[in-house]
């Protein structure tokens, strides 16, 4: 959404829902801390998105929130990626690379698997082929952002792009709820189960969300695993890409060159602006521009933001579009959901790490 002065406007009612579902998220998690907020944020926005659906359908046949859809979503996305900003004060460029660099293997097994799982699992189950690419890129890399980077290379269309949304945010909403009680019943360190979370969750308000009712140390963790593994975009990306201009060089042999140097140009762009202002404020909280002691209300900020977003998220549910996902593409994605949480754990042991 460009934040032009209508922009805005058209935000506020539903930002401003977003907001009070976050305060009354944030009393409920202190009131009951094991529980936290992100987690009743979620649960009541999706109520709230319940009712409101509800009433309108009731009122005028319609099925969305009305003038309450540009501010939820804007506050969904963008709220959240600010939330990913702030959290960069807590964390060093030394912290970033060795985090990094110790959860690589991790990162590259999963997603390896991942996707030769969504091509086998998902033939067994007779899915298309352009739908086990984009529940299999988003649930190896990064959810709703991988599928829509792929979206336009492999040419999906508009219902199979909705199949695989509804089918990863299902899974993003059980990992909330399932990942911690994994996490605490097998007894990962906080570094571990930041591991898990940023490998094995997809999207990123999800990833933070499960990681910030782990702790504080489990988030940092998972934050910065989860944007290395964003990087997995480009790679992926840049390789359809180049499967499918093989596939119309020969139709149109004129045009798949240009493709290409078009496609080359939209690879720069699928670097997210919040990792590139993650890294900035990680380099001033790095270079002592950004002191220590400012480490904590960075930290309170953020955890307000994601309960903010995650409200929004909650709202945004559209309990109607996941049944219509149906049955197989939804097998699919649960399937290597749990094949790659089982990998994470898997790959951790092998090397030591849980």
């Amino acid at each position: 959404m460009p934040l032009t002065r209508p922009a805005i406007t058209a935000a506020l009612p539903g930002v401003a829902l977003a907001v009070v579902i976050g305060i009354a998220a944030t009393l409920v998690g202190r009131a009951v801390p094991v529980v936290g907020g992100p987690v009743p944020a979620v649960l009541l926005g999706a109520l709230v998105g319940w009712l409101v659906r509800r009433r309108r359908r009731q009122d005028d046949g319609a099925a969305d929130l009305g003038v309450l859809q540009p501010g939820v979503k804007f506050a969904s996305s963008r709220v959240l990626q600010a939330a990913v900003v702030l959290l960069g004060a807590q964390l060093s460029i030394g912290e970033v690379l060795r985090i990094g660099g110790e959860t690589l293997p991790v990162m590259l097994t999963t997603l390896v698997v991942c996707l030769v799982a969504a091509w086998g699992i998902g033939r067994l189950l007779r899915v298309s082929s352009t739908l086990r690419t984009l529940i299999g890129v988003g649930t190896g890399i990064c959810g709703a952002s991988a599928i829509a980077a792929v979206t336009p290379v492999v040419g999906a269309a508009s219902a199979e792009v909705a199949y695989a949304l509804s089918t990863i945010f299902l899974c993003n909403i059980a990992a909330v709820f399932v990942f911690p009680l994994v996490g605490h019943a097998l007894g990962l360190s906080q570094h571990a189960f930041g591991v898990f979370a940023g490998t094995a969750v997809n999207d990123t308000s999800s990833v933070v969300a499960t990681a910030t009712v782990y702790g504080r140390q489990a988030t940092d963790t998972a934050v910065v695993v989860k944007l290395v593994r964003t990087l997995m975009i480009i790679p992926i990306v840049i390789g359809l890409a180049g499967l499918e201009a093989r596939r119309t060089a020969r139709t149109q042999p004129d045009t798949a060159d240009g493709r290409r140097r078009a496609g080359g140009v939209r690879v720069l762009r699928l670097v997210p602006w919040f990792l590139v202002g993650f890294l900035v404020v990680v380099l001033l909280r790095t270079t002592g521009v950004l002191p220590a002691a400012a480490a904590p209300g960075f930290s309170a900020a953020a955890t307000f933001l994601i309960t903010v977003a995650l409200g929004a998220v909650g709202v945004s549910t559209d309990f109607a579009a996941l049944r219509r996902a149906g049955f197989r593409p939804m097998l699919l994605g649960i399937a290597l959901w749990v094949l790659v949480a089982g990998t994470s754990l898997g790959v951790q042991a092998a090397f030591g790490q849980l």
